[in-house]
């Protein structure tokens, strides 16, 4: 595996952001109509990048791998993790790990003290592994009577 950088996404990757968002879903074998309802979440925008919340994973020189983007929410220190998702032949390389623990540094300079994930069924282990507590379900924004495991990771 070619050394894997994380930096801050550019406005103008935008589009490629997004393609990876809707690969990466489509891997767990979701169909059309559910990753067509996904769509809206999974659009990332300039004005989304131009927040600073938004990080890319890049293989080499220029491969995008990667990207997790994160929005504070409404409590003092806490951050919702509202995107990670890994390029599908960069999945078990160890690109989650390295997104999700650089941005719980990203975010740490926000003085945050936790991160609530809203896991897709399919990521649950991979939180689990990685020191996040499940606290419960929520239900689904994009299907009904669809619940997701509901994560809290403590940043220290």
């Amino acid at each position: 595996m070619a050394q894997i950088r994380i930096r801050t996404a550019h406005a103008k990757e935008a589009g490629e952001i997004s393609a990876l968002c809707m690969r990466s879903k489509a891997h767990w074998g979701y169909d059309e109509a559910f990753l067509k309802a996904c769509e809206h979440e999974l659009t990332i925008t300039p004005e989304r990048i131009a927040r600073g919340r938004v990080l890319v994973a890049i293989e080499g020189d220029d491969a995008l791998v990667g990207m997790a983007a994160a929005e504070p929410m409404e409590v003092d220190g806490a951050f919702d993790l509202a995107l990670l998702f890994i390029e599908p032949k960069a999945i078990r390389r160890g690109v989650g790990e390295k997104l999700f623990a650089a941005m719980v540094a990203h975010i740490a300079q926000e003085d945050a003290r936790y991160l609530r994930i809203e896991s897709d069924p399919f990521a649950a282990g991979f939180y689990v592994r990685l020191g996040a507590r499940r606290i419960g379900d929520v239900p689904s924004a994009t299907a009904p009577n669809r619940m997701l495991p509901l994560f809290e990771f403590e940043i220290l």
